[in-house]
């Protein structure tokens, strides 16, 4: 436990991080990797070049120091990360490494005013928070490699299919390569992706959402070619599976993770919304309330540009098909003259507030989305506006977690999500 002093002490550095917060995470990058740089196989380096993942963690950081009185107000955000610690092989002898390179990191940028006292209060308060994550994180390897068909690290899977959706995503079908059991999972969670990419340095660690429901003989990954766009590179990773993996290739893959999942028990209607390839976390969840409990009504709503990019869509539409109580709504920015000759979407444009009131018919139900962040912020709002309870609001981020807020500020604790990579 931390005494008074030290708290105070901490929670005196609040305005500072809220100022300085991402120059601190930067500069620690910058410190972890030149003289570690064995770590740079656990990150992805297209976060770091876009600077999403200082952001991630200053607001992090700046959390922490916020509620270091009361840690507990923290612990859902510091579950949400270690479940991707654990998906990632984040091990306790590099808690050490990263307390010496984060307080090295606020004396560089804060020079001077970063005196001996309040480095002695954040090294005191590092240390608790990192054992904190690490006794989290120990639950969690062990939970992971104990349960029936579980596993430690990365175990080797076969793809048994690889199969085209659109024009841009492809669906990965993949079976344990040693013909043993399967872990389990929750609808929604992930599972990482470990790649030694030819001609790469590093090696690339991504995750991918089980688009699937539990209990297939597979796991199914479904994934987007991340194209170079002006602002960013293509992404290696899915250019790589895109392009190179093959059926009978071999990938590694970590146990299943994550927490952003159904609730089972759940009676209440079910909203689920997605933008993009965000919808394979919720086509898993769609799949598991059908089969598992056929009369829970469920609205799926998805928004793609055209019926071109638009994954799944035969899967879900006969799925409906067979269950009345499922309702499935298209958007279309950007319809094709195919999309209009068959009238494969219902709405062209973008979600809005009167259509939104229109195809839910009720607030009293849990909300899921998923999809890129102006989708996200949109829908956000959008639930906001139709006084939905902010308890029964669920979401995920693709990459390290943002803010929804349209004013995203240099430093702002989260909650309510949950994030993973893709690239």
């Amino acid at each position: 436990m931390l005494n008074d002093k030290t708290i105070q002490i901490i929670k005196s550095t609040v305005p500072v991080l809220e100022t300085y917060g991402t120059a601190i995470t930067k500069r620690f990058y910058e410190l972890l990797f030149t003289r570690y740089p064995e770590l740079l196989n656990l990150f992805n380096h297209a976060n770091q070049r876009q600077g999403k993942q200082q952001t991630a963690l200053a607001n992090a950081v700046y959390a922490a120091a916020l509620h270091i009185d009361k840690l507990e107000m923290i612990l859902p955000a510091v579950k949400q990360i270690a479940h991707k610690h654990r998906s990632l092989g984040v091990k306790p002898e590099q808690y050490p490494i990263v307390g010496e390179m984060l307080l090295t990191a606020i004396k560089d940028v804060l020079g001077d005013a970063a005196t001996d006292e309040i480095l002695g209060a954040w090294a005191e308060a590092y240390g608790v928070i990192a054992n904190v994550f690490i006794e989290v994180e120990a639950s969690m390897y062990e939970a992971a490699e104990q349960q029936q068909g579980g596993w430690a690290d990365y175990r080797a899977f076969r793809v048994e299919r690889k199969v085209v959706e659109s024009d841009v995503i492809t669906s990965f079908y993949l079976v344990p390569q040693d013909g043993g059991a399967m872990a389990t999972f929750e609808p929604g969670q992930y599972v990482s992706v470990k790649l030694d990419i030819p001609g790469e340095a590093n090696t690339h660690i991504r995750q991918y959402s089980l688009s699937d429901a539990p209990g297939k003989p597979y796991y199914r990954i479904t994934v987007k070619r991340e194209e170079a766009l002006q602002d960013k590179p293509a992404g290696k990773v899915s250019v790589h599976l895109h392009e190179q993996v093959q059926s009978g290739d071999v990938l590694w893959l970590s146990a299943p993770a994550g927490d952003f999942t159904l609730d089972q028990e759940e009676a209440r209607p079910l909203v689920l919304m997605s933008g993009g390839v965000g919808q394979t976390p919720l086509v898993s969840m769609l799949n598991t309330v059908t089969a598992a409990n056929p009369q829970r009504r469920v609205i799926f709503i998805h928004a793609a540009q055209n019926g071109d990019v638009h994954a799944l869509k035969q899967q879900v539409k006969e799925l409906a098909e067979r269950h009345p109580q499922v309702a499935v709504h298209v958007v279309y920015n950007k319809p094709t003259s195919r999309d209009r000759e068959l009238q494969t979407y219902d709405k062209e444009g973008y979600i809005d507030l009167p259509w939104l009131k229109k195809v839910i018919p009720t607030t009293n139900a849990a909300f899921y989305f998923c999809g890129p962040v102006p989708f996200m912020r949109t829908v956000n709002g959008l639930l906001k506006e139709l006084g939905v309870n902010s308890a029964d609001i669920h979401y995920e981020f693709f990459g390290p977690a943002g803010s929804l807020e349209t004013a995203e500020p240099a430093a702002q604790p989260q909650s309510q999500q949950q994030q993973h990579a893709k690239g």
